[in-house]
């Protein structure tokens, strides 16, 4: 491509911050690139559970869109999880030179492809009006489904790290059939910027069929990686992941 030292944003999923690619930027930087991992609304340092209570994905994605905005030239957008959700909404609303995509949350009208999607979106509801509160992570599921395949030490230093995150969010990318504003939705066609998706084989929190779905949905590129999980950003195997992205990168047209 011809700018490979445009500034890559990596943007973070539900219940963490911008640490989560404290090991997956390191390559990227290596290669020229300024990285800017931002933390979501209400996921910073020292803010209180409270900060999160009542803020909406399209806060986030209006964020990284005027981050987006702000660069000398238009950003590539890596996401994670929910994260990479939020980038392609952020991308219909900001100019992006490309996009990657790791284990994405499905947008709206992506319906889930096995039951343990379906047990999570539903399983929420347990916790009452979820939506209208700051939802606190549960260390145990993240252990057993996110981070399952990083060495024990590893996994706990990142569950010791996950946050609450806004009900609101989980509500309106989980329950997405409930919403009548659509908040999820990526509009209609494939985006203007060219966009790869990656999803784990072994990935139970957004699976490989779900995960190519919306690849499909957004006129994206899908690679599923053998044996992988959810936590592609510092699981084993991430520093293939980060080499299939910027291979990717490199023959991405001007």
């Amino acid at each position: 491509m011809d700018s490979p030292a445009a500034p890559i944003v990596m943007v973070h999923g539900a219940f963490c911050g911008g640490w989560a690619f404290e090991q997956f930027r390191q390559p990227f930087e290596a290669a020229g690139h300024a990285v800017i991992t931002p933390d979501l609304r209400g996921h910073g340092p020292g803010e209180g559970a409270h900060a999160v209570v009542g803020v909406s994905i399209t806060d986030y994605a209006r964020d990284v869109a005027r981050l987006c905005a702000g660069q000398e030239q238009p950003p590539i957008l890596i996401g994670h999880s929910m994260g990479g959700l939020v980038c392609a909404l952020a991308a219909r609303r900001a100019p992006v030179r490309a996009m990657i995509l790791l284990a994405p949350s499905a947008p709206w009208g992506v319906a889930a492809s096995s039951m343990e999607e379906a047990i999570t979106a539903f399983g929420l509801h347990a916790l009452g009006p979820f939506w209208a509160q700051a939802v606190a992570p549960d260390r145990g599921l993240a252990r057993t489904y996110s981070l399952n395949r990083m060495p024990g030490p590893e996994r706990e230093a990142v569950a010791s790290r996950l946050r609450p995150e806004s009900g609101r969010a989980l509500w309106e990318t989980l329950n997405w059939w409930l919403d009548p504003f659509m908040t999820t939705s990526v509009g209609s066609g494939p985006l203007d910027a060219p966009c790869l998706v990656i999803g784990g084989e072994r990935d139970v929190v957004h699976p490989p069929t779900t995960v190519r779905q919306t690849a499909g949905r957004l006129g994206a590129e899908f690679i599923e990686a053998p044996g992988m999980s959810h936590w592609l950003v510092a699981e084993s195997g991430w520093r293939e992941i980060a080499e299939i992205t910027q291979g990717w990168l490199e023959a991405v047209p001007a």
